[in-house]
């Protein structure tokens, strides 16, 4: 009896952990004259995953520069708190980045097992003028500052619940108009990384290292870092949250 009980608890808190690394975004940081990085965690909870723990789930996240010159993609490199990518975006570049390879996880809906496809992905953007689409979810800026623009499948999502937070955790959140349109005021100085998900329970299939792996639905999540040059000085950021393992 008292085995069972461990046993179902140990199941218990295994499967919160892997719902919890299922919430975690990825984004972009890029701090002044470095290169930029992606991180996996909760930017307003100052939590940042490591390896080894939860960033070892990766493979190799792929990322894109959009410049006026053209486009370029490379991996990014594994380090012990996120990817090193291969680029540094300039004023009116785009940087993407995004991980296709992320493993699979299946669990019990009712009587039906459920195989889901976590699908993160990340934006840089260095100011509001308008930029069109480059991954399956995106959040661009709409031309306006504060205004961001969703697109799924490169159409407006609209109704899509967006989050914008700092990393003090002051946070909002508002919902796309049919336009997928969405304005904040950012009275903050300092980095804001805006958020949106989306869930599709078409079934589909990838090719994976052993083969072909099929899958039941597809959540995304997928964030753009901006940063804002002027405003209130920011507030401090809470203490670094411990990463799990």
């Amino acid at each position: 009896m008292k085995t069972s009980v461990k046993f179902a608890a140990l199941t218990g808190a295994l499967l919160c952990l892997a719902s919890a690394a299922q919430a975690h975004q990825v984004w972009i940081e890029q701090p002044a004259g470095q290169g930029a990085v992606l991180r996996f965690g909760e930017f307003g909870e100052n939590l940042r995953e490591v390896s080894p723990g939860l960033l070892d789930k990766f493979g190799a996240p792929t990322a894109t520069l959009i410049a006026s010159s053209g486009e370029k993609t490379g991996n990014g490199v594994k380090t012990p708190t996120g990817f090193t990518l291969p680029f540094t975006a300039g004023a009116r570049d785009a940087l993407v980045a995004e991980d296709a390879r992320y493993p699979l996880r299946t669990f019990k809906r009712g009587d039906q097992d459920v195989t889901s496809r976590y699908y993160p992905a990340a934006r840089w953007i260095s100011d509001f003028a308008p930029q069109q689409p480059k991954l399956a979810l995106d959040i661009v800026p709409a031309g306006q500052p504060g205004q961001f623009k969703v697109f799924y499948q490169g159409k407006p999502l609209h109704k899509a619940k967006v989050a914008l937070v700092t990393q003090s955790g002051w946070a909002k959140e508002a919902h796309a108009d049919e336009q997928g349109l969405v304005t904040f005021d950012m009275p903050w100085k300092g980095v804001y990384v805006a958020e949106v998900g989306h869930t599709d329970a078409t079934p589909g299939e990838r090719q994976g290292a052993n083969g072909v792996e099929t899958f039941t639905t597809v959540s995304y999540v997928t964030s753009a870092t901006y940063v804002k040059r002027d405003g209130i000085e920011a507030l401090p950021a809470g203490p670094a949250a411990t990463p799990n393992k």
